[in-house]
């Protein structure tokens, strides 16, 4: 696959990502309207993506199991190989006490 078939199907894995991730948090009671956007960006971010590989990659990923199987194989294969991550993530930061800063950071010693 060359490159620009790579970008092809990552532009069309990016777009299924999206719908995904618009159906997954209307479906949860637990996330404020305020808090959607928040959670989308962190659903489909490069940041994010990069803990599974490289970003585009993983969203050609996608596009390549959307394009040979359709769009519900392409859900269940981001239910299976992103949410896992994408939630352990989100109940890490939600721990009472965890910082994100690192120990220490604003001692004077």
């Amino acid at each position: 696959m060359n490159i620009e078939e790579k970008r092809s199907l990552a532009w069309i894995g990016d777009a299924v990502l999206a719908l995904y991730a618009r159906k997954w948090i209307l479906n949860q009671s637990d996330i404020a309207i305020k808090e959607r956007a928040e959670i989308f960006q962190s659903m489909t971010s490069n940041e994010f993506l990069s803990c599974r590989g490289e970003p585009t990659q993983v969203e050609c990923e996608i596009g390549q199991v959307f394009e040979s199987e359709g769009l519900d194989a392409a859900m269940k294969f981001i239910e299976t190989s992103l949410m896992p991550i994408f939630l352990k993530k989100k109940k890490r930061q939600k721990l009472p006490g965890r910082f994100n800063t690192k120990k220490n950071r604003h001692s004077n010693t």
